[in-house]
């Protein structure tokens, strides 16, 4: 029997489409020119965040002048809440980076630069009103970035000063929503931290996002006497390690460095020893400037902003292969080497729209990016006018419907990975002509995109296959 060569098998392999990105539909953009602009980069906003609070969806955004609430409940019309803003406690051209995280139904909010505070807005009147409950200097005058663990009500705050003194990190207790205590600030003698840029944390596991030193990850459990779990401080196209996320499988870090050029990370994280880069991707601009920000895991989907590319989101059906699936560039101008456009994103809303800060165009609301359905470039060709997958995706189990112009013998029949590498074969099959189901037993294969290749004498042909569950 003479089979195409295997590069050839390679090559067709490389060509399958398995779907392609599509522009997210815009429902609502807010932005207000009366605002302050900031001295060096033109922009007037900055992080972005949710909540719902009384049956309603709030968007939050921030900007030189401070923290404004929009009631985006009913898409298209969404509106803002003007006596829901709160000023900064510092404010002005010199006011660059506010972030923002909830707890129940109140917000904490900082700023890194000027004479700030840590505010904490109480939410719980929304979309009427909000009351500041917490406003003061004691624990932070500024902060670069802060995450909340809800699960254990701790507030960590990442690149700290305080007065004169500065602190990589900054642990908080929330027992009491509206007096939060001090747990712990590192560097110190039981731990020695690099400055921290931001964080993601789960079950007291501190992933830290350390700029030019690299990517560490902690265990606080006992925020006295922490333990240093792994770190990576030397990796592919390593720039400044600026921020990440977990993936619930708790085996993957996808990892961001604000660094122009440079691609998005897949991290494998299951070893804290040996912790290290599986897979580069990006926003496929095109550009070398090309540079992303901030992202958030949900849901299955990778939501990303990029500075000059605006919404990127990947579908993670494969969570070590991400596949690009939807977009919409917030920022018209093109990309260069400078730090404007996209800034936070924000995707846990229930309705599923995704809310989305640009530094110069402001707040903007996605309706929710639908599951993403990959579609093969079905090679039909020679003897075979149609194959079919069905269910697909699937879990356990599927059926390959075909039909043949006549009978074939000896056609093989193979299931192969996004990376062209055969994961399963099924054998030598002698098919009849006219329609017929085969069974597709892939159980044990684990969750991903896949294809699945017929080859005869004359003709290769492949259909997409997802398996889920």
């Amino acid at each position: 029997m003479k089979f195409l060569p295997a590069f050839c098998l390679m090559l067709l392999t490389a060509s399958m489409a398995f779907g392609q990105a599509e522009e997210a539909t815009l429902l609502f953009n807010w932005q207000n020119d009366d605002i302050t602009p900031t001295g060096w980069l033109g922009g007037r906003y900055n992080d972005t965040w949710g909540v719902e609070i009384n049956d309603r969806e709030i968007a939050i955004i921030g900007s030189t002048a401070g923290v404004h609430f929009f009631d985006v409940t009913e898409g298209t019309d969404a509106v803002e809440l003007p006596d829901a803003f709160v000023a900064g406690a510092a404010d002005g051209s010199n006011l660059l980076h506010r972030d923002y995280h909830s707890y129940g139904d109140y917000l904490y909010t900082v700023a890194d630069e000027g004479v700030s505070t840590l505010q904490v807005i109480d939410m719980s009147e929304l979309p009427t009103s909000v009351n500041v409950v917490y406003d003061a200097n004691d624990l932070m005058v500024r902060a670069h970035n802060i995450f909340i663990d809800t699960t254990s009500a701790r507030l960590y705050a990442c690149g700290v000063s305080q007065g004169p003194a500065n602190y990589a990190l900054r642990i908080l207790s929330l027992d009491d929503p509206e007096n939060p205590t001090l747990v712990a600030s590192f560097p110190n003698a039981s731990l020695s931290l690099p400055y921290v840029h931001d964080t993601y944390v789960q079950g007291d596991t501190a992933y830290l996002n350390c700029g030019p030193s690299g990517f560490y990850v902690v265990d606080f459990s006992d925020p006295e006497n922490p333990e240093l779990l792994g770190t990576m401080t030397d990796y592919e196209q390593q720039g400044y390690n600026h921020s990440g996320w977990l993936h619930p499988n708790g085996q993957y870090y996808y990892l961001a460095d604000e660094t122009h050029g440079t691609d998005l990370k897949v991290v494998d994280v299951s070893n804290f020893s040996d912790i290290h880069v599986v897979k580069t991707f990006g926003a496929e601009s095109g550009h070398p400037s090309e540079i992303a920000h901030n992202l958030i895991v949900h849901e299955g989907k990778l939501y990303v902003s990029y500075y000059y590319d605006g919404l990127q989101v990947f579908d993670l059906t494969d969570p070590a292969d991400p596949q690009r699936m939807a977009y919409y560039d917030t920022y018209e101008p093109a990309n260069d080497a400078s730090y404007k456009g996209a800034w936070g994103v924000y995707p846990f809303l229930s309705s599923g729209n995704v809310l989305l800060s640009d530094m110069h165009n402001g707040l903007f609301l996605f309706e929710k990016v639908e599951d993403f359905t990959p579609v093969a470039t079905e090679e039909v060709s020679g003897n075979i006018s149609q194959m079919t997958v069905f269910p697909n995706p699937t879990g356990t189990s599927a059926s390959l419907q075909l039909s043949l112009n006549e009978a074939s013998e000896d056609v093989q029949i193979r299931i192969l990975d996004t990376q062209g590498r055969v994961v399963k074969n099924l054998g030598e099959q002698n098919l009849i002509s006219g329609k017929q189901l085969l069974d597709l037993d892939v159980s044990d294969l684990p969750t991903g995109m896949f294809q699945v290749m017929i080859i005869s004498r004359n003709s290769i042909n492949s259909t997409a296959l997802v398996i889920q569950r």
